[in-house]
């Protein structure tokens, strides 16, 4: 009887199986990872969806680019300060481990306040309207959102807990670090083969899925658009009711500090709630604009 061959990933309601998964390429001795890789083609994907919103709107797509320049930068550092505040437990007694973002821990809601930080600061310098640049940006953000959860694919992160639903993610124990494997997962640890397996939600697939309809969503909407910052709001609420929900389900989530609130569970709704606020407003306005004869 020939044995089953032994995978390090599969979804098993799908017939999905991974014999050897692959973290990253080496060149010239060299390791790089997948999940740079990965980060990288999110953000040159981003770029390109910006530049064609702002030549459609009639604006210079080199001033998106100019500012993506500054806001990939600021963002990296904002995504490594926001994880690295929310697990300083990890950082506090090796502080040189800060600033090794190879090792993995960047928060992309850190990333998201930066950018807006970095945005606020563009626009000033250069005489522009938040509200109208952001409106353009918040869809190459999205993009690069999509694109960039598959790198948590790769490193076997950003996971949930214990299903046996269709989309069933089982993946080999050795590759996961243990701080992200909760106790239900080890309740429900599968060996076969002698290999132990651990079957979790992925969450990161579900992100990615979420995100993509929202982008697809505000594609249709933008030529819709009745106010500048509107499809910030949508940005906001969209993506927060998904985070929401999904960071729920995820093993690793971050905790305001000793009161065990996922940070970015609640700082989802919160902007959901920002966004509702700003929607609302917005039509109250261009409601009254036009009750006054305005444009």
């Amino acid at each position: 009887m020939s044995m089953i061959p032994a995978t390090d990933l599969s979804f098993v309601h799908l017939g999905i199986a991974i014999e050897h998964l692959r973290s990253g390429i080496s060149i010239f001795g060299f390791r790089i990872a997948f999940y740079g890789i990965i980060i990288g083609i999110g953000m040159i994907a981003g770029i390109l969806v910006v530049r064609s919103d702002a030549a459609r709107r009639g604006q210079d797509p080199d001033l998106y680019l100019d500012f993506a320049l500054y806001a990939i930068i600021f963002s990296i550092i904002g995504a490594r300060i926001y994880y690295v505040v929310f697990d300083w437990d990890n950082y506090r007694d090796d502080l040189i481990q800060v600033f090794n973002i190879r090792a993995g821990g960047l928060a992309i809601y850190g990333g998201v306040i930066a950018g807006t930080l970095t945005l606020v600061w563009f626009v000033k310098t250069r005489k522009m309207s938040f509200l109208s640049m952001g409106d353009t940006s918040v869809l190459g953000l999205i993009t690069g959102q999509i694109i960039g959860r598959w790198g948590n694919f790769f490193n076997c992160e950003a996971f949930g807990g214990y299903t046996d639903s269709l989309f069933a993610m089982r993946i080999r124990r050795a590759l996961v670090n243990e701080s992200m494997i909760s106790q239900e997962l080890l309740d429900h640890l599968i060996v076969e083969n002698g290999i132990e397996y651990i079957q979790v939600h992925p969450t990161f697939l579900y992100e990615s899925v979420w995100n993509l309809g929202v982008l697809l969503f505000m594609l249709w909407y933008r030529k819709r658009k009745r106010f500048d910052g509107e499809m910030i709001c949508i940005y906001l609420m969209g993506y927060g009711l998904g985070r929401a929900w999904i960071e729920g389900l995820r093993t690793d989530q971050l905790k305001f500090f000793a009161t065990g609130i996922p940070v970015s569970q609640a700082l989802s709704m919160a902007l959901v709630v920002v966004a509702a606020a700003g929607l609302a407003a917005g039509s109250w306005r261009r409601k009254k604009r036009l009750a006054e004869g305005g444009l």
